[in-house]
């Protein structure tokens, strides 16, 4: 089929070079030129604008965007609703916030202008592996996008979850899921290293992966960087989020669902982007008030006295 594709960054550039492994026509465009440049190498045709993207798709267009949530996400659905028309399908596969998608699939349909969500996995690891897809949309725009999702996708790689939002729930949750997953695997080996024994911790995960219960992907992963540096030494424990963790939280709260085990590995996130905690200064500060318990002062306290 023939499809335009907005966004080439990492996600999108592998998968616009997936497509056109498996036959499809695709016309890019990036707000970067020299990653529309990049790609028309592999085989796409390159558009420099997104009305030259509209006059070079064949009526009805099919148009999929893949760049990041939020304002990003918003300008480039409303500049593509003016150069689009009745008839035409617009894919998310960005990790938008469900409510949002939702919102603009009432929009885009008031124009006669149908709208999937695709919430998509893979990482870089999709061009070879592919993608698995959480769809959401009206059947017969989910259909008419079959072709491409059963390119994108591994064999039963993509599912039509429901109406428009419910793709970009299901990431939603899968995203908390990995949260909790990373975090168990990573106090896990916290607490071997500190032990008594000195593991060879990137065999260990190996050996994990070879029947065990906690087999799974992110294990493998974690074999690999444990392999490559048994320390980590040249990574900084600062760990971003993108914000799916945090709208499953919002979510558990709004529908009073407990999920303790998601909410802390979100917090811990947050916690290793403080190079100074007040809290713990804080609780320092206390136990030296009620039981005189000795404190470890700066290095400008100290200076100071």
């Amino acid at each position: 089929m023939q499809i335009g594709f907005v966004g080439l960054g990492r996600m999108g550039a592998n998968m616009v070079e997936r497509l056109l492994r498996g036959g499809h026509e695709v016309i890019v465009y990036n707000r970067s030129p020299e990653r529309t440049h990049l790609v028309m190498q592999k085989g796409a045709l390159g558009a420099f604008s997104l009305a030259e993207l509209a006059t070079r798709l064949a009526t009805p267009r099919v148009v999929w965007l893949m760049v990041p949530a939020g304002e990003a996400t918003e300008t480039s659905l409303r500049e593509l609703a003016a150069v689009l028309a009745k008839g035409d399908l617009v894919v998310d596969g960005g990790n938008s916030n469900f409510e949002d998608s939702r919102r603009r699939a009432g929009t885009l349909d008031d124009q006669g202008i149908a709208f999937v969500d695709a919430g998509t996995s893979g990482g870089i690891w999709g061009l070879e592996n592919g993608y698995c897809l959480m769809v959401g949309g009206r059947d017969e725009a989910v259909q008419r996008l079959a072709p491409a999702l059963t390119t994108l996708a591994p064999p039963d790689g993509w599912l039509h979850c429901g109406p428009a939002g419910s793709g970009h729930y299901a990431k939603m949750i899968h995203n908390g899921i990995e949260y909790g997953l990373m975090q168990a695997y990573a106090e896990g080996f916290e607490l071997l290293r500190a032990g008594p024994f000195a593991f060879d911790v990137s065999r260990l995960a190996g050996l994990w992966n070879r029947g065990s219960v906690i087999r799974s992907w992110l294990l493998e992963l974690a074999e690999r960087a444990l392999a490559r540096d048994p320390n980590l030494s040249s990574i900084e424990g600062y760990v971003a989020d993108s914000g799916e963790g945090r709208w499953t939280i919002e979510q558990a709260l709004r529908t009073a669902v407990p999920t303790p085990v998601l909410a802390q590995a979100v917090f811990a996130r947050f916690a290793s982007r403080q190079s100074e905690s007040f809290a713990a200064k804080l609780l320092s500060a206390l136990r030296q008030e009620f039981g005189g318990h000795p404190v470890r002062t700066t290095p400008v306290s100290r200076k100071d006295s």
